[in-house]
């Protein structure tokens, strides 16, 4: 057998009962900061895994009210009257069978719907300002509009019904493409982290060279001198994975208690319009220690998988 410095090394039997000291010291700089990167890692993975889970949550909700919410909207036109228009289409709206609730925004609703462009404070009384009906349709029926449609065609022509299917088709083609950016960032993350244990893996072989030597002198097999490594790292990966998923859990949880209060500024508000009370379930907490638990055992099993390759390049070499 020829260890790690090229010297030809005797092997001899180590009894089973005896306890050898372990390879790598429990404590050290090196470990400490490999242990702070880990954490780091699963913290940003588990805020990436909590937002995949935010935006996935608000994708169904947003699917969900859309769908059994279409609006008319009647426009202004020469020589009609725009409220007996409005009055008009509500009472063909509340014809139908398939809709259950019919709700008419007054003219000041519709113009605060234009405040986030236009601003406050402004006189739009001039400006020919459509307004709206809106309509809720009843669950379990088919939402077939047809009828409604070919009414408002005769009755209203200056009316529009729209379905919403063009702005649903759109936010789950955005959130389905944030969820597909947040996996990439968990995949790499990953990746990222068994690249680091991997090079602190070869240079804690690197610094026990001698160590392994020795105990390839003694009778150590390669499997004996990976557990020893895989151990070390995995304890580190525990430790780091614990910390970076408890650091994530508590920034969920702080932030659903601020928001719980009620979001406060323009900023906050759209976010919580976005994200709903920005706080995770009990699944999505359990995803967080999935992660955690994922990370310490990509850095075992990178770790054992570094110690037999180098070891078996050694072998080659020499």
């Amino acid at each position: 057998m020829t260890g790690l410095g090229g010297v030809l090394l005797k092997p001899l039997l180590v009894p089973r009962d005896r306890v050898l000291a372990p390879v790598l010291p429990a404590k050290s700089r090196s470990g400490a900061a490999l242990m702070l990167v880990i954490a780091i890692m699963t913290f940003l993975a588990s805020l990436t895994a909590g937002a995949v889970h935010l935006v996935a949550d608000a994708s169904r909700d947003w699917s969900r009210t859309i769908a059994r919410e279409m609006t008319i909207q009647i426009r202004p036109a020469p020589g009609r009257n725009l409220d007996a228009d409005v009055a008009a289409a509500a009472d063909l709206a509340r014809r139908q069978r398939v809709i259950e609730e019919v709700r008419v925004m007054d003219r000041r609703e519709g113009e605060k719907l234009l405040e986030p462009w236009l601003g406050t404070g402004l006189d739009l009384g001039d400006l020919p300002v459509p307004r709206l009906v809106v309509l809720r349709l009843a669950a379990g029926l088919a939402p077939d509009l047809s009828g409604l449609r070919a009414a408002l065609a005769e009755r209203v022509p200056n009316a529009l019904l729209d379905d919403h299917k063009l702005w649903l088709s759109r936010l789950k083609a955005m959130a389905d493409t944030l969820v597909g950016i947040g996996l990439m960032i968990l995949t790499l993350v990953l990746v990222a982290t068994a690249l680091a244990v991997a090079f602190a893996t070869r240079g804690a072989m690197a610094g026990t060279a001698q160590i392994i030597d020795v105990l390839h002198l003694v009778g150590a097999e390669d499997s004996y001198i990976a557990r020893q490594f895989q151990g070390h790292f995995l304890r580190l990966g525990l430790r780091g994975g614990a910390a970076g998923a408890l650091a994530a859990s508590g920034f969920f949880i702080v932030a659903g208690l601020v928001f719980g209060r009620g979001a406060q500024g323009s900023a906050l508000e759209q976010v919580e319009a976005l994200f709903g009370r920005f706080s995770l379930p009990l699944w999505g907490y359990l995803s967080v220690l999935v992660i955690g638990v994922l990370v310490a055992v990509v850095t075992g099993v990178v770790s054992r998988v570094t110690v037999y390759r180098t070891l078996r390049g050694m072998e080659q070499a020499q």
